[in-house]
């Protein structure tokens, strides 16, 4: 991240007309610096700042931008300045824009691309949605395994310049197939007149172009390459993923994840962009479905209004009750969400999980229990606040925590396995969710443990 003590600097430059300097010193940043002295920029000079820079470090720029700011810039410079952007994007990263640009500027943006790049910018965007293909990049070396390492080297050095990655080259046959991939130190490292096929041992690990990306993150994590090639249905290899574009993906998915944890529609902009108006259509939908979903609470405890009468103290502890089960459902939700997300759980593992739950919330709920029990034994000694009954009462809430944080555990674990058999992510079996389905259980549970510990009591 720079400085922005750098900002006056390049302001005075800016506000002097003084290009040629200003030029020449933002040749000596990454893109990486130059998109943030951008977001520091007053609106009106970004794009006077972006036409200074060469076409190719413009698009590099470019692509660190968030989608707003894109559209932001594209709206500012010419039909020519946009062209030239756009053509020198990396297609995985154009095709990102693409997917969140309405379909009508999409076909006016790939109208104005060269015919090359337009061919290759219409075949991602015909991948399906959410596919391997649409995060790929046609821009990797590929030889033929009867080449020697010396032609080999010969080929990178002249062709090497528009590639991905260098770090591994790929070995297809006749046809186009992918054959083997082999890391660029063995080429490095080995004779020039060795041959591809004497360093090939035919093991490597692919993608599918119409694999959806979330079992491609999974697959960069068994295998920890920088770059997969990607195959079509013949095998032929048509693309490359990097370990960049598959970051963007878990980010994006992670996000996603931790909304719907949170009972919130997923949202399409950043937190700091998105309008007031949207928030709130995002979280009252859930919000709504968890308040009717309370009611039912209400509705419980109308069908223990007598027992309540009799013993007024019980109503005390109902708050305690049942937010210590949805606690327990909430936390065992959010860990077998996780757990699912990184496949650490499978749908098979099901047992495994109810095993585990049921013996954790039942010991969980023995701590909550004795903690609860020596609470109201404390406040007893102390000023006589529950009377004569209260160690029943005491036992009542014991019990009653055991019962009900068991019971929310495991509801908390079984819920997400659900949604994934039913073909739901399991995400949207939120904690919210969760622990308003425990509250109504909650309150049943506490009020039938009264009515066995109590007795004669509540009649």
């Amino acid at each position: 991240m720079i400085s922005q003590l750098i900002q006056p600097e390049i302001k005075d430059l800016l506000e002097k007309r003084q290009f040629a300097e200003l030029k020449e010193a933002l040749l000596e940043w990454t893109p990486a610096d130059i998109a943030d002295l951008f977001l520091i920029m007053e609106q009106n000079e970004r794009a006077l700042l972006f036409r200074l820079l060469p076409k190719e470090l413009a698009a590099d720029v470019f692509e660190y931008f968030e989608f707003d700011t894109q559209m932001e810039l594209i709206k500012s410079l010419g039909h020519e300045e946009v062209a030239a952007v756009l053509n020198e994007m990396s297609p995985d990263d154009r095709t990102a824009l693409f997917e969140e640009m309405p379909s009508s500027v999409v076909k006016q943006m790939i109208a104005i691309l060269s015919p090359d790049e337009r061919k290759i910018a219409q075949r991602l965007l015909g991948y399906p949605e959410n596919s391997v293909g649409r995060l790929m990049t046609p821009d990797y070396l590929a030889i033929k395994a009867d080449w020697t390492v010396e032609q080999t080297l010969d080929y990178i050095r002249e062709n090497g310049k528009d590639s991905e990655t260098l770090n591994i080259i790929y070995v297809v046959d006749d046809k186009g197939k992918l054959i083997d991939d082999i890391k660029i130190r063995e080429f490095l490292l080995s004779p020039l007149d060795k041959k591809v096929s004497d360093l090939m041992d035919e093991n490597f690990a692919y993608l599918g172009v119409n694999d959806d990306q979330e079992m491609a993150i999974e697959v960069f994590k068994k295998y920890d390459r920088i770059a997969l090639p990607v195959i079509d249905l013949a095998g032929v290899l048509v693309g490359i993923v990097t370990i960049d574009d598959i970051l963007d993906v878990v980010e994006e998915e992670t996000t996603e994840d931790i909304q719907k944890i949170a009972a919130v529609q997923t949202f399409d902009e950043a937190y700091s962009e998105i309008s007031v108006v949207k928030m709130i259509k995002k979280r009252a939908g859930w919000l709504s479905i968890l308040f009717l979903s309370e009611m039912l609470t209400t509705t419980a405890m109308g069908f223990f209004e007598h027992e309540i009468s009799k013993a007024v103290v019980l109503a005390l502890f109902i708050p305690l009750i049942i937010s210590s089960g949805g606690n327990s459902g909430s936390q065992a939700a959010t860990l077998v969400v996780r757990a699912l997300s990184l496949g650490d759980v499978k749908l098979k593992d099901w047992f495994f999980v109810l095993r585990r739950e049921i013996i954790t919330g039942l010991m969980l709920g023995a701590v909550l229990a004795s903690i609860g029990f020596l609470r109201i034994s404390l406040w007893q000694a102390v000023g006589d606040v529950y009377g004569q009954n209260w160690f029943l009462i005491a036992l009542t809430v014991g019990c009653s925590l055991v019962g009900v944080v068991t019971w929310g555990t495991l509801m908390g674990s079984m819920l997400p396995l659900v949604m994934k058999k039913l073909g739901f992510d399991p995400a949207t079996s939120s904690a919210p969710f969760v622990a308003t389905l425990v509250d109504v259980t909650g309150v049943v549970i506490y009020f039938t443990v009264a009515l066995l510990v109590l007795g004669d009591l509540l009649k």
